[in-house]
């Protein structure tokens, strides 16, 4: 389907599922990232509980301390959700400070799980240590490098906006972006249930 002139503005390219192509390969691309931390998890599940040596995640964790991480990652989400209602409306600058606000409350958890990691190896855990260790920090690292890419790409797009390059015509932008951190955010749940709260 060829581009159409709309109101001055080009019109998206559709597929022929009625959504535009740069969506349909961003839900290709989280399909993708399901599959890989699904490996993960999975692998995760598949050691679990068969270290032969310590430190053992009852001697590890701190639920109440990374439970408090993750209702900081969680409602990031939400400051997601009003960045994309603001430039949709267009209020381009409502849009900075919900996307600088989405990326802060991003590194607020990042910041939370470095001094966790400091914390687990201070205790004797590493990535060699045990069967634990490796596949904890395969896992809980590979998210954090993805919220690392999130939080990039927010403040990439914030300043895009200050140079006059994202407004509400190009919304889909901030909502592509909203997709990945949402997915981030449902990987995350998933991985703090998965690893912190099923009892050993």
């Amino acid at each position: 389907m060829a581009e159409a002139s709309l109101g001055g503005h080009a019109a998206a390219v559709e597929t022929t599922t009625g959504l535009d192509h740069r969506k349909m390969v961003m839900w290709a691309f989280l399909g993708s990232e399901c599959l890989f931390f699904g490996s993960l998890i999975s692998t995760y599940l598949v050691y679990r509980n068969r270290s032969l040596t310590g430190p053992f995640p009852q001697d590890t964790f701190d639920i109440p301390y990374t439970s408090v991480s993750s209702f900081v990652l969680l409602m990031s989400s939400l400051t997601m959700v009003l960045a994309l209602a603001a430039i949709q409306r267009g209020n381009v600058r409502g849009m900075r400070t919900w996307l600088v606000a989405t990326g802060l409350l991003g590194s607020v958890f990042l910041g939370g799980q470095v001094y966790e990691f400091t914390t687990f190896i201070a205790h004797g855990l590493s990535l060699s240590r045990n069967l634990f260790g490796t596949t904890f920090f395969v896992l809980t690292g590979f998210h954090g490098a993805h919220v690392t890419v999130g939080v990039i790409i927010l403040f990439s797009l914030f300043l895009n906006s200050l140079r006059g390059k994202l407004t509400r015509e190009n919304s889909l932008v901030v909502e592509l972006a909203g997709l990945y951190w949402h997915f981030v955010d449902v990987v995350w749940v998933v991985i703090f249930t998965v690893v912190y709260l099923l009892p050993y």
